[in-house]
């Protein structure tokens, strides 16, 4: 059997396009200022984004049209795109397979219990531990998730239980789980 080196750093690659999410609260205002707004558009952008859980600038009826559409374009751009989803267990549980900017491929798992709903999300495309026993381990570590792509993840799967997308109708996440592409990391957010 060969076996593969242990990898913990992840390979440079091309970074995903600037995003409001892998932003402070002070470098927002400046990105806004930097396109000619007024600072106070980077509090409405991330209400947008974080609180109605859209980046669609059609939605965003509280900033000028003629604004909108050059915000959401230079700070909301697409990260992940869906690949598939396949649902399972009555429809309570959805895994979903993403597209990055790069190609770059990774799953989050929604899953819904009748005292919670829990996501798993990516934090990385591939996994450096080389694990005899995973076939993600033997692909090797790809790179690590954007935290604008982590957190994505989350606001997609935050607006499919508010919009009912899985059985039960309407709900809210609670938990949260990071985890690699192999075994998940030992965190539970509770929300």
């Amino acid at each position: 059997m060969t076996s593969l080196p242990l990898v913990f750093d992840a390979p440079k690659r091309g970074l995903p396009p600037r995003h409001l999410a892998d932003l402070s609260v002070a470098e927002r205002r400046a990105a806004v200022a930097e396109l000619g707004e007024k600072p106070f558009r980077a509090n409405q952008l991330s209400n947008h984004y974080f609180t109605r859980l859209t980046a669609d600038p059609a939605a965003m009826t509280d900033i000028p049209a003629e604004t909108r559409d050059r915000l959401a374009a230079s700070l909301l751009p697409p990260l992940l795109q869906v690949v598939r989803h396949v649902q399972c267990d009555d429809g309570t549980t959805r895994k979903t397979l993403w597209r990055a900017h790069d190609g770059t491929l990774v799953e989050s798992v929604l899953m819904r219990y009748p005292d919670r709903t829990t996501l798993c999300v990516s934090s990385q495309a591939g996994c450096g531990m080389a694990c005899p026993f995973c076939a993600t381990g033997q692909g090797g570590l790809r790179r690590n998730m954007s935290t604008a792509e982590i957190v994505d993840q989350v606001r997609l799967a935050a607006a499919a239980m508010r919009d009912g997308e899985l059985s039960g109708g309407p709900g809210r996440l609670s938990n949260i789980v990071f985890m690699g592409m192999g075994e998940p990391l030992p965190v539970d957010l509770q929300l």
